[in-house]
Parts: structure tokens; C-alpha cells; sequence
């Protein structure tokens, strides 16, 4: 079963299936193993937003689940509204997934929190996954401790998915959804929506909610409906 603190729930279409991984190969192989295999070293992904990080630590979580293991998601980047205390704990679940921690560097309280998960957690046999815009290296970490126990991590890049990538992309998260998408609407929908992907899957997630709700399918029509109204 997965642990999930604050009531904080996975997206549901935030799988390994439904990740497009480009030339982001690497870094889902290294997610998986250390998903799949105890003792490996802790991950930490690397990139820009967009690039899909929380999707791939929300399908981490997601995997472990699958596995019979426990699992906890924690955004970080919420950390001004949460206290270093929900770590506490945490040493207990086999696969722990933060993201944005960066957000915590500079913040005594967090850190420390931090370095005592990262240390119980390691040697009680869990897993840990990281994410951020910055590698460990550059990110200023106070506790000079953190930042050398976070320097172990195994670290990859994400890169943003090609353009030409992002069509099929889009439809193979669709069709998770359930959703149909024509050949015209797609084309239609890459042309006018944001190029930024990230931008792109939130667009296709509210037009399946608008589509249910309207009982219609995504026909060209319908879809220039809803971005005239969004704008």
C-alpha cells in the first residue's frame, strides 16, 4: 500500500506508461531499478519545470504500490505551509519520493529534518528519490553534512521532450484517459496550446473534464469552445 502524507494523492494518469521518456531514457531505467532492487543509492533528478519530475517520482510511487511496497510523495516546494516534522517518520517506508528540494535549502529546520531521514532511511534499507532545478552540488544547502550526504546521489537529466515527440506523447496520454483523439483535434491542439508539454497535458486534462461534463467528444469545435472560454 502507499503512504501518503498530508492527504496528498498521486495524479492519476502519473505512470511510467503515460511518460513519454524521449531522451530521458536513463533516468526512467534508474527510477525503475531503484524502485525493483533495495540497497541501490539514492536518485535525483535534474531539470527545468516541465520536464516531467513530478511525473516521474508520482510513477515511482505509483510502481512501488504495484510492488507491495509502501511509498510517500512529499512536495517540498509547499514547504512554507508544511513543517519538517512530516519527515519524521518517514524512514519507515520503503520508497520515498521529495520533490523541489531545493525549496528547503537554507531553511535550518528543514535541512536537518532532511539529513535524519536521509541517514535512517538509508540504513533501515529504504529507497530515496530526489528532484530539483539544480543538482545537489549546486543548490545552498547550509548544513554542509546534507550536502554531502545529498552529493551521493545518483544524478540525472532531464531534457525536455522534442517537439516532434510530443503528438505521440499527448495521445498516448490520452488514450490512458480513455480519451479519443483525433488526427485534426491533436494537430489542431499543438498548434494553437503552449509548446511547453507540461502546459499541454494540463490543457488535455481540462478538456477531458469539460468533454465528461458536456458529454461531447474532442472535435475540433468543441476544443476551440473551450480555449475561447479559457481565454
Amino acid at each position: 500500500m502507499r503512504q501518503l502524507p498530508l492527504g496528498v494523492q498521486l495524479g492519476v494518469s502519473m505512470r511510467f506508461e503515460t511518460y513519454h521518456e524521449g531522451a530521458n531514457g536513463a533516468a526512467v531505467a534508474g527510477l525503475t531499478q531503484l524502485v525493483r532492487e533495495a540497497g541501490q543509492a539514492p536518485l535525483w533528478l535534474l531539470g527545468p519545470p516541465g520536464v516531467g519530475k513530478t511525473h516521474l517520482l508520482q510513477a515511482s510511487c505509483a510502481l512501488a504500490g504495484q510492488r507491495g511496497l509502501t511509498s510517500a510523495y512529499l512536495p517540498l516546494a509547499s514547504s512554507k505551509d508544511l513543517v519538517p516534522g512530516l519527515l519524521a517518520g518517514l524512514e519507515q517506508v520503503d520508497f520515498v519520493a521529495l520533490d523541489d528540494v531545493d525549496a528547503i535549502a537554507g531553511q535550518p529546520a528543514w535541512e536537518q529534518a532532511l539529513f535524519t531521514l536521509y541517514n535512517e532511511l538509508l540504513e533501515l534499507g529504504g529507497r530515496l528519490a530526489c528532484a530539483a532545478q539544480l543538482p545537489p552540488a549546486g543548490v545552498a544547502f547550509a548544513l554542509p553534512d546534507l550536502a554531502s550526504r545529498l552529493s551521493a546521489c545518483v544524478v540525472h537529466r532531464l531534457l525536455p521532450l522534442a517537439e516532434r515527440d510530443q503528438g505521440l506523447a499527448l495521445r498516448r496520454r490520452a488514450a490512458h484517459r480513455g480519451l479519443e483523439l483525433p488526427d485534426e483535434t491533436l494537430t489542431y491542439l499543438i498548434r494553437r496550446a503552449p509548446r511547453d508539454f507540461a502546459a499541454l497535458c494540463r490543457l488535455l486534462d481540462e478538456l477531458d473534464t469539460e468533454a465528461l461534463a458536456a458529454q461531447r467528444r474532442l472535435t475540433v469545435p468543441f476544443v476551440r469552445q473551450v480555449l475561447e472560454r479559457s481565454d
